[in-house]
């Protein structure tokens, strides 16, 4: 049973002729029997079916709209209140909303959901509070209504996308450049210029003509693209506004998209001690939803990443020489103790790409001068960076191409590094 608003007023107006001297118990007992009376003629609640539609994905910062229809199936009007409960960061509202069904009909009361973490949303209950004739007291009960909607990642770097497409399109010779070099497919012959590679000369097609014939060259196509995410403790730390790891999701959706426009195969794996998603074989007009589907439900484990069960899980899925791209931090201490010694399993089989977003907080560090807590706070940053630029360098020395960049223009750089490989033939 519940006491409605109205019920409480009328007690605060029975305060004055308790204090003419009438006996307050006989004012509560009097107030106590209508409100019982009321809460006994009120309908009851299970006479209420309520069933969900509405949208099942959305992504994260984007709005979205689930419906609950209210059918009454007794013989009696209802009136009352509805409450549709999330969890907070669902950004459920209304809180309540009103209800007033005729008997035999149907209602449809629209929740507007404004997420604020990826991953799926599952709504609480639907609580229904049904008034009496009097207004004073009501029925409540909770109704089941089982919902999923999944927040996606925002693909925030899809704005990029027409930019590397367009720079597809040039490399791929479909509008101006035919690029040369090792490891690429044969496509035409045209005669020598000033600056080609000695090594395009065609001498069987000079001897056959009058001109030197070199052989121009496009990109390959059925390349392998490994997608590697770091969901170990490092992806937990933020950088600017989220999470590492969000910005690694985002990086590797559009490199997803680029790759599978030029004819690439794409696969991601998501792994710290334990694979926690994985995308394999999906086809170039499924492949951006399988991403962001598997993506959606990620999270940072406050685990250190077991590299070498990373290595050994990339050798086994990829046995064809790859792209492997490590989606992670250049953490010194994670990255020298766990990576670089297998580094060389990987390197010796696939073509690897190490990327990681840089931390904008610390070159506004580095920067700071004045007093002496920015002071230390400079040599800090300053030394982190060094850090960095040296894990970088011995990275680079064992063959890997490592890619540092800020938020915001991090998962763009990381598609220009996959197309400058492209272009020099080293997929």
């Amino acid at each position: 049973m519940a006491v409605t608003g109205r019920a409480a007023l009328l007690a605060l107006l029975l305060a004055v002729p308790a204090a003419l001297g009438v006996p307050v118990l006989l004012l509560a007992g009097a107030l106590a029997l209508l409100v019982g009376l009321d809460w006994f003629l009120a309908p009851r609640v299970d006479a209420l079916r309520v069933t969900r539609t509405g949208d099942t994905a959305c992504r994260l910062g984007e709005g979205a709209q689930v419906r609950l229809a209210v059918t009454n199936a007794s013989g009696r009007h209802v009136y009352g209140v509805l409450r549709d409960a999330w969890r907070p960061s669902a950004g459920a509202g209304p809180r309540t909303q009103p209800l007033d069904v005729p008997p035999g009909e149907r209602r449809v009361l629209t929740t507007a959901l404004l997420p604020t973490r990826r991953g799926d949303q599952h709504p609480d209950r639907v609580t229904v509070r049904l008034r009496g004739p009097l207004g004073l007291g009501a029925r409540q009960r909770w109704h089941e209504a089982p919902w999923r909607l999944r927040v996606q990642p925002t693909f925030a770097s899809r704005v990029y996308l027409p930019e590397k497409l367009d720079k597809l399109r040039q490399l791929d010779g479909q509008l101006l450049a035919r690029t040369r070099g090792q490891g690429t497919e044969f496509d035409s012959l045209r005669e020598y210029v000033d600056g080609d590679d000695v090594r395009s000369i065609d001498w069987r097609a000079t001897a056959r003509r009058a001109d030197v014939m070199v052989r121009t060259w496009r990109p390959e196509r059925d390349r392998r693209v490994l997608l590697v995410l770091d969901t170990g403790r490092t992806s937990a730390g933020r950088v600017g506004d989220a999470p590492r790891l969000d910005e690694a999701l985002d990086a590797a959706l559009l490199l997803g998209a680029v790759a599978s426009r030029a004819g690439d195969r794409v696969d991601l794996l998501a792994m710290d001690r334990v694979v926690r998603g994985s995308v394999a074989g999906a086809s170039r007009t499924e492949l951006l939803s399988r991403l962001v589907d598997a993506t959606a439900l990620l999270e940072p484990a406050l685990v250190e990443t077991d590299w070498r069960r990373v290595v050994s899980e990339v050798l086994r899925r990829s046995r064809r020489r790859s792209l492997v791209v490590l989606l992670t931090a250049l953490d010194g201490a994670a990255l020298r103790e766990g990576l670089l010694p297998e580094i060389g399993a990987l390197t010796s089989r696939h073509t690897v790409l190490l990327a990681s977003v840089g931390d904008p907080r610390v070159a506004e560090l580095a920067a700071g001068r004045g007093e002496v807590s920015a002071v230390y706070g400079a040599a800090a940053a300053a030394a982190a960076s060094e850090g960095r630029a040296q894990l970088a360098a011995d990275l680079r020395r064992r063959g890997v191409t490592v890619v540092d960049a800020p938020p915001g223009k991090f998962a763009s750089v990381v598609a220009d590094s996959y197309l400058a490989l492209k272009s020099a033939g080293r997929l």
